[in-house]
């Protein structure tokens, strides 16, 4: 049992940790702009179909902070936006991994066997395909879409979440506590959830923090291929693509959206390094 002034020595280490502060205030912000868009976006509409071709390929300056596209949208408006699309595909696709990877490695490792040789061959194969060319394979015999990007990186993802439960499963499988519920009764799904999953959290929470990250960066390298979400939804690595196209004279919608993907990276990576000092403290 995780004692108070455990926790408290945790949560001070994490503090000290300047870097992982950084991530969190980082994400923090780029939170709100993404919540709060439709009120902080100085052009909201510009989120939509909207054109204003008088000031098309605009310079930053004071009117346009980030400056604007080939149509004339404000490029701070549609990167607030593509906040959103971002946060809300790594969450969907960090989830879906875990849950389906989680179910997958507890159970190989719970109930060995052949029930273990059968899902761990065929983590394997998954594991031995590049996500980014798996995502692509799958979007490429659907129709590309939001939806589909999401389904497709979480079909990619899930074999990683499945071999860390696996390892941290089977090394917990003859612990004391385990067999102690064994021994009163508990069925195998009561054993997972209760004893086992708990001590997968800490693990599951640290990598997930890393995660986002690299979803984040999937999923804008498979908008930068045409294979994220439809014009006119913001997108930034739509916008990366776009801006690269008039490189080097229109150089701020590249630079721009290419900065805020190294934003989002950035604060997730940093702030997973402060939850695995956090963990091997509370552990």
């Amino acid at each position: 049992m995780v004692r108070n002034g455990d926790r408290l020595r945790a949560w001070r280490r994490f503090a000290r940790n300047k870097l992982s502060v950084l991530g969190m205030v980082l994400i923090f912000l780029v939170v709100i702009s993404a919540v709060f868009a439709p009120v902080l976006a100085p052009y909201p509409e510009h989120a939509g179909v909207a054109v204003n071709f008088i000031d098309a390929n605009r310079s930053p300056d004071a009117t346009y902070w980030l400056g604007t596209d080939s149509v004339g949208r404000d490029v701070l408006s549609r990167i607030m936006f593509a906040f959103r699309n971002s946060l809300m595909l790594g969450a969907v696709v960090v989830t879906l991994a875990i849950t389906v990877g989680t179910a997958v490695g507890m159970c190989a490792a719970y109930f060995g066997g052949r029930i273990e040789v059968v899902l761990m061959r065929i983590t394997d194969i998954f594991l031995a395909i590049p996500s980014l060319v798996l995502a692509m394979a799958i979007l490429g015999l659907a129709q590309p879409s939001q939806f589909m990007a999401m389904v497709a990186m979480a079909i990619a993802w899930w074999p990683w979440h499945a071999r860390l439960v696996y390892g941290v499963v089977r090394s917990l499988r003859a612990e004391g506590f385990v067999v102690a519920a064994e021994v009163l009764g508990a069925s195998p799904l009561r054993i997972m959830l209760s004893e086992l999953l708990p001590n997968c959290a800490p693990n599951l929470f640290t990598k997930a923090s890393l995660d986002m990250g690299f979803v984040i960066l999937l999923g804008a390298a498979l908008s930068f291929l045409g294979m994220g979400a439809p014009p006119p939804t913001p997108d930034l690595g739509t916008m990366v693509s776009e801006g690269a196209q008039y490189l080097p004279d229109i150089w701020w919608l590249s630079v721009t959206a290419g900065l805020a993907i190294f934003v989002l990276v950035l604060g997730f990576n940093l702030v997973a390094d402060g939850l695995r000092d956090l963990f091997d403290i509370v552990g």
